[in-house]
């Protein structure tokens, strides 16, 4: 893909990769929420994207080399996206920006603990769901499972702070 590029800075680059408001949202999707396969990116994504929006830009982040898009086995009309290496490290950064939302924007609980967990983690617990979604998307062996998923981990406190919320109480992370 041939970017039209307003000069050589990493961050001008940068944003003119991520500078749109859908294709962060569905790397996002697809790292936290394990969605591969269109109808659940367009259906699963809180922010509604339209399906003719979603299609340009998962075109464009193949593109980029970000994606890459294979026949799902499972259903012959189906295609399944998975990252490439270079979108799975992202998540130090999808970490970063988690934090800094949190401290500077007005957030939810339940949608901020993940960011939150992420954050508290640091490094190490970066490094692992790399990890996972290396073996997830391009098929690398883990090198040890331990305990559940960075993303089981991740999905089960943003759950308990849903269930704190019903019930009128929040746990604490």
């Amino acid at each position: 893909m041939s970017l039209d590029r307003r000069s050589g800075c990493p961050i001008n680059l940068s944003l003119e990769v991520f500078g749109d408001r859908w294709s962060l949202i569905i790397l996002r999707d697809m790292i936290f929420g394990g969605r591969r396969h269109f109808r659940e990116l367009l259906n699963g994504s809180m922010e509604g994207i339209a399906s003719n929006i979603l299609a340009d830009r998962l075109k464009r982040l193949m593109e980029l080399g970000m994606l890459t898009k294979a026949d799902d086995p499972s259903h012959k009309q189906k295609a399944i996206y998975s990252l490439t290496e270079m979108a799975i490290t992202l998540v130090p950064i999808l970490a970063h920006l988690g934090a800094w939302g949190r401290v500077w924007l007005p957030t939810s609980e339940e949608l901020s603990i993940r960011a939150e967990l992420l954050e508290k983690g640091g490094p190490p617990l970066w490094e692992k769901f790399m990890d996972e979604l290396r073996h997830e998307h391009l098929g690398t062996p883990l090198d040890k499972a331990s305990g559940p998923s960075v993303r089981a981990t991740l999905q089960a406190a943003y759950e308990a702070v849903v269930a704190g919320k019903a019930l009128g109480t929040s746990p604490a992370a």
